[in-house]
């Protein structure tokens, strides 16, 4: 027996199973409702494997866009061992257990606020203070929303886009907290059918910028605001559509170089596995971006036939192409002042990954380069899709006060650093470096860090050898005519200090890749057993 013959038959003898009273009308039609909600979601289900669009290993991501369902969560050992990242970069897992993390945003303060709509709530990240690599503390800034996903900051007010709904609340960002209630400012938005998620920035011109998706696959939209962006004053009013034709911009950002708006779209589904094409599109001022006639380079849609306004707008093409169902999500560009050459005019863009692809595809953050043949597309953060074996699937994509970046994943419930530390190994310049030396001034720890007192330190101090051997410090502390000893190293440096020199070291000591997790255990080795006497 099929799951929908079973809810048909459960539907159709309801009445045998409950007397007729208003209690039992109510648990019946609660039945019913289910039986044919699960009955409809039997049938998607059926038609995609019918069609070859999901498989077996496909269904936990298609679980995942309908209902949120989160899969493994992350852990340090996963993400050193099996994510990449461009050389010279770094990564590790800054908070784990934040189911359904979305979208990502900077207080003045530093703190990282995350909205998570199938929570209803934001959530506040305290920063790294101690060294360690992970979110120091987080909080609940808000809750009691309706699906609250885009949000931005101007002077002393958090805006925040629910599903119906554009409001904003006093934030003091000193304390990390709220004042009052949200007043609302843009009300009455729709929130049927696809795509309800409502985006918000606020853009150089200090107006509030949204973006809302579609409420079909591919359709006319009865609201016309739906599958556009639109433009008003900090306090809601003067209210404008400014372009058309966006299926689904989930993301926009402002070129730092030229302030041109760029959004990203996810294009229409049910057309194979190779088209059409996601988008990158540089929006303008009263262009029509083709949704729901046109995909891709302006490609005619089978199903919509002629375009009933084409006497009066014509299609503008993508700025770029992703690949088709990768549905870029989040984007933002770069501040590169501390980052290499090639990232001086370039965005990141979170390819959430494909639903309903036979071959599961995106699933990384790739970067975005503005050349002078085009934009080229890079890999940035890869390795949440390995042969189909899918732990990860990225939101949001921001750049934090010091540079770092930050990446939200819904799937695995986990917000991600990616740093980049120049290495100094060779600015001599051909010239002899300067040989190294540890500081001589005693640096020792006010306190022991509180990660000690938890810590096993005999399977840190092993790991942390390993660690010492594989990048080969004994050639430098060992070795050659004057080794840098680190006798006594103990009695001159805490773990804070030696966290420090890790993180980032003085020429000729290179930076090595190490996460916070591994400069923990290096420091270990190096301390531990010479306190132990080991």
């Amino acid at each position: 027996m099929t799951l929908r013959s079973l809810c048909y038959i459960l539907a159709r003898n309801s009445n045998a199973m409950f007397k007729d009273s208003v209690q039992d009308r109510l648990m019946r039609k609660i039945l019913i409702s289910l039986g044919v909600l699960i009955a409809l979601l039997a049938g998607l289900i059926g038609a995609l494997f019918a069609s070859g669009q999901i498989s077996v290993n496909g269904l936990p991501i298609l679980l995942n866009t309908l209902f949120g369902i989160e899969g493994p969560a992350a852990d340090d050992a996963t993400v050193r061992e099996r994510y990449q990242v461009p050389e010279g970069f770094t990564l590790e897992l800054y908070a784990s257990d934040v189911p359904r993390a979305r979208f990502l945003r900077f207080t003045p303060a530093g703190d990282l606020l995350v909205s998570r709509p199938g929570m209803g709530d934001i959530l506040l990240l305290r920063p790294d203070t101690d060294g360690d690599g992970r979110s120091d503390a987080r909080e609940t800034l808000i809750s009691g929303l309706d699906r609250p996903l885009g949000m931005d900051i101007s002077g002393d007010w958090l805006y925040i886009a629910e599903s119906t709904r554009i409001g904003r609340i006093r934030l003091d960002s000193d304390s990390g907290t709220v004042e009052g209630d949200i007043q609302p400012l843009v009300e009455g938005l729709t929130d049927n059918g696809n795509h309800w998620s409502k985006t918000i920035r606020i853009g150089p011109d200090q107006k509030l910028y949204l973006a809302q998706g579609s409420t079909c696959n591919v359709c006319e939209e009865e609201d016309p605001r739906r599958a556009t962006m639109m433009r008003f004053e900090l306090d809601g009013s003067e209210g404008e559509i400014i372009a058309t034709g966006l299926r689904n911009s989930v993301g926009f950002d402002w070129a730092p170089w030229s302030g041109a708006l760029y959004a990203t779209d996810n294009g229409r589904d049910m057309l194979g596995d190779d088209f059409p094409p996601c988008e990158l599109n540089q929006i303008e001022q009263g262009k029509f971006y083709g949704w729901p006639y046109f995909n891709g380079d302006n490609i005619p849609d089978p199903e919509m036939g002629a375009d009933p306004l084409a006497d009066q707008r014509q299609p503008t093409p993508p700025a770029h192409g992703f690949q088709a169902h990768n549905a870029p999500l989040g984007m933002t560009f770069l501040d590169a002042d501390s980052l290499p050459p090639e990232y001086r005019r370039s965005a990141l863009a979170a390819l959430h990954g494909s639903w309903n692809r036979s071959t599961p595809d995106g699933y990384k953050v790739v970067s975005l380069h503005w050349t002078k043949d085009g934009i080229e597309e890079r890999d940035f953060l890869s390795g949440f899709n390995l042969d189909g074996d899918i732990i990860g699937r990225p939101v949001d994509v921001i750049q934090g006060p010091d540079g770092d970046v930050f990446i939200s994943d819904d799937y695995a419930g986990a917000i991600y650093r990616v740093a980049y530390r120049e290495n100094n190994d060779d600015l001599s310049g051909g010239r002899k470096p300067a040989p190294m030396q540890l500081p001589t001034v005693s640096r020792l720890d006010a306190k022991p860090p509180a990660w000690l007192a938890k810590a096993d330190l005999p399977a840190m101090a092993s790991s942390g050898r390993e660690l010492y051997e594989r990048y080969q410090c004994s050639t430098c502390h060992e070795q050659g005519t004057n080794p840098v000893s680190l006798e006594d190293l103990d009695q001159r440096l805490g773990y804070v200090a030696v966290i420090d020199t890790l993180k980032a070291p003085q020429s000729p000591m290179p930076v090595f890749p190490l996460s916070a997790t591994e400069r923990r255990e290096l420091a270990v080795y190096l301390l531990w057993q010479s306190e132990a006497g080991n």
